[in-house]
């Protein structure tokens, strides 16, 4: 199966500089990686940036172990694999339970069940055509939040189900890395791993349409920021069928929204708002965002069906 079609221009960019640093002080530094599958980078300022650098990308690393889909050893593949995971690790624990939450304040729009689905339209577009409607129905008859079960001992999941963890396993990364770095004692740092997390500074980010049109500017200082793009990433080669799924059709997003600019305290909560509230109108968002006292809707350009 071929890889899905990446648009030229994501939905979100950064150009970030420590504000008022002193003369004298360690230049501004970017070190680039991959954070599942999106390009990741960590800016700072300190005389052993480098090796701060590699910390954390180690760390991206150990927790993609655990998240990615794309890795045959990671607990989230074994998990999809065999329906069951021993002894999980607090990571997983922890990120499932954040999407409890939000799927409860999304009233189920955000659905980690959704794999079936996804496979299905990625299967079917690389064979050039959309999945018919008993395959969508047949795909959806095995999702359903309710029906994965979690515990200290165990994760299991209903025969045939599988989990996708892309619509907040990036924010959670950020969030982890953000925290590493604040323990070591780390005070002007930008974690991007797809997501946003600064820990300190003052760093403005430039909002970015998949056009590279600039739409606006957010200042993060100890706060996260997600943003979301049903065309971010698309299913056909044309780039019009997006890659966010509905769990109450199985179809990929409506065009009501391009893009959707979350931030927040928590980056992993703010990534997956930002997945769940592509699918909904103003008015169900503002009820979703209203569950999360922190999080702010910062941008959201209206796609066809707003305009």
């Amino acid at each position: 199966m071929r890889a899905l079609t990446r648009r030229r221009f994501l939905s979100i960019s950064a150009a970030a500089v420590v504000a008022g640093s002193p003369a004298g002080a360690a230049p501004v530094r970017q070190f680039h990686g991959t954070a599942l599958g999106a390009k990741a980078t960590i800016t700072l300022a300190h005389p052993d940036a480098a090796a701060i650098a590699r910390r954390a990308f180690a760390e991206i690393d150990r927790l993609e172990d655990i998240f990615s889909l794309y890795r045959a050893g990671s607990a989230l593949s074994r998990l999809n694999r065999t329906g069951r995971l021993s002894a999980p690790s607090f990571e997983l624990l922890e990120c499932l339970g954040l999407c409890a939450t939000v799927h409860r304040a999304t009233g189920g729009l955000f659905d980690p069940t959704i794999q079936p689905l996804w496979d299905l339209h990625a299967r079917s577009y690389a064979a050039g055509a959309a999945p018919n409607a008993a395959e969508v129905e047949a795909a959806r008859a095995r999702t359903g939040w309710q029906r994965v079960r979690m515990s200290p001992g165990d994760v299991t999941l209903e025969p045939e189900m599988a989990l996708t963890l892309n619509g907040i396993a990036q924010g959670y990364i950020a969030d982890r890395v953000a925290a590493m770095l604040r323990a070591e004692g780390l005070r002007e740092v930008l974690v991007k791993t797809g997501e946003h997390h600064a820990v300190g500074g003052d760093w403005p980010v430039t909002l970015v349409t998949d056009e590279s049109r600039p739409h606006g500017r957010v200042d993060l200082r100890d706060r996260a920021l997600a943003t979301s793009a049903p065309l971010g990433t698309v299913f056909d080669r044309e780039g019009t069928i997006g890659h966010i799924l509905d769990p109450r059709t199985g179809a990929p997003a409506a065009a009501k929204w391009r893009s959707i600019s979350i931030t927040a305290t928590n980056a992993a909560f703010a990534d997956a708002l930002s997945t769940a509230l592509v699918l909904m109108d103003r008015e169900a968002a503002s009820g979703a965002l209203a569950s999360f006292a922190d999080a702010k809707l910062v941008a959201a350009v209206p796609g066809i069906a707003n305009t």
